[in-house]
Parts: C-alpha cells; sequence; structure tokens
C-alpha cells in the first residue's frame, strides 16, 4: 500500500486586482458603485454581501482608486483614529462592533472625522445595516443614513469563475470538466465554494492525484455525508 502523502496548509495569496474580479447580474450594481466612487452622496457607501462573496476584493479594488487605507473594524478601538481619517479610509466587516461600545465610539468618530477631512469612507458587512445591532444611536442614524449595495447570491456563470479564481489563486489546474460538475453539484454560496476547493486541494495533495471529476465527486460525497 502506498503511503499517503503529507499534506501542508501553505499560504494561498489571492489576486485581488480589478482585472481578478469576475462581473456578473449577481454583483454588477457592487462593482459599479465601487467604481463611481467619486459620485458617491455624502462620500460613503456600505457594501454588503455574504462571507466570501468578494467584499474584500472590491475593497482593495476601491483601495488602488482611491489611495484608501483598509482596516479592520474589531481594530478600531485600538487604532490612531486622527491618523486613519487623514485619507480615504475602507473599513472591513463594519458589522461585527455592533454591541463593542469602544469599537462602536471608535467607528463613530472615524465616520464624522473622515467625511469632515473632506475625505471618503468604504464600510464592509455581512448584513445591511439595519441589521447591525448597534448601541450607540447617533452610530445607528449614521449608517441608516450611508448608501447601501449588495453583492448577491452567486448566479452559475459567477459560481463558475469563482471556482476558476480559487482554484488559480492556490495555482491549480483542475480538468476542463471539474468546474462544470461541481457548479452543478455544490452549494450555491461563496463560502461553499471556498470549502469545496480547499478540500480538493487538500485531498489531490495528500494522494498525490490530479484534480479531476472523479476527485471532486468523492469530495463533494465526502462533504455531504
Amino acid at each position: 500500500m502506498t503511503p499517503r502523502q503529507l499534506s501542508f496548509d501553505l499560504p494561498v495569496r489571492p489576486a485581488l486586482g480589478r482585472e481578478d474580479f469576475f462581473v456578473s447580474p449577481a454583483n454588477a450594481e457592487a462593482v459599479a458603485m465601487i467604481e463611481g466612487w467619486q459620485g458617491w452622496p455624502g462620500r460613503k457607501l456600505i457594501l454588503a454581501g455574504p462571507k466570501g462573496a468578494g467584499k474584500t476584493h472590491l475593497a482593495h479594488v476601491w483601495a488602488s482608486l482611491s489611495g484608501a487605507r483598509i482596516v479592520a473594524a474589531n481594530r478600531l478601538s485600538h487604532a490612531d483614529i486622527p491618523t486613519l481619517a487623514s485619507g480615504a479610509v475602507a473599513v472591513e466587516d463594519a458589522d461585527r462592533v455592533a454591541g463593542d461600545r469602544p469599537a462602536e465610539e471608535a467607528l463613530f468618530h472615524l465616520h464624522n472625522l473622515v467625511l469632515a477631512e473632506g475625505h471618503t469612507l468604504l464600510l464592509t458587512a455581512e448584513r445591511p445595516p439595519n441589521l447591525w445591532p448597534l448601541v450607540l444611536p447617533d452610530l445607528h442614524s449614521r449608517m441608516q443614513g450611508t448608501l447601501l449595495t449588495q453583492l448577491r447570491a452567486p448566479d452559475d456563470t459567477l459560481l463558475a469563475a469563482v471556482l476558476t479564481k480559487l482554484f488559480a489563486d492556490r495555482q491549480i489546474s483542475p480538468s476542463p470538466d471539474t468546474i462544470p460538475y461541481l457548479a452543478r453539484r455544490m452549494d450555491r454560496s461563496f463560502d461553499a465554494a471556498q470549502e469545496v476547493v480547499a478540500a480538493l486541494d487538500s485531498l489531490a495533495l495528500a494522494e498525490g492525484r490530479a484534480i479531476t471529476r472523479a476527485l471532486a465527486a468523492q469530495v463533494l460525497d465526502k462533504m455531504a455525508q
């Protein structure tokens, strides 16, 4: 019996350029809003969508366009807010400050200072702001007054494109029939796409096999158990 090969969880470096972002009806509105950032009402925008939908990718695209700094919301309570507010800012996972008063206060001050300095603010979140259980009424009103654009669940074209990108990020070239097979049978979410590609990569490394439709079927069967 041939021993299974060792597999290592090597870091995956995703491609985050605009040319690497695939546009479909599920995300076209959000992409247009990012590209038209200089016309945002009030110079601010909330980009909402499920995990893995492309929020981080679009935040990096916007940062390239605007020169913005990107900061995680859970780091705001320890951040130098005046320094951050000296230019455009993208705050990732802004909804995660909800219920954390110091973090909410930091986001409130950052919001006000960025806009007062004449700069632009992008916030990403999994949910629209009306679903954030914020404790600060002033922050709640500021978020409710912010333009919202949403990333939708993937259509067939987008799901196939996302799978293609996830494989490419790992420098993997699956057989031509693998991606259409997966797109027809897997759960229709970006999160599921990430899990499937990671599982395929791990199994292929462990067993020394190429990524084919047969291996994809094996992974989907295992994930369904």
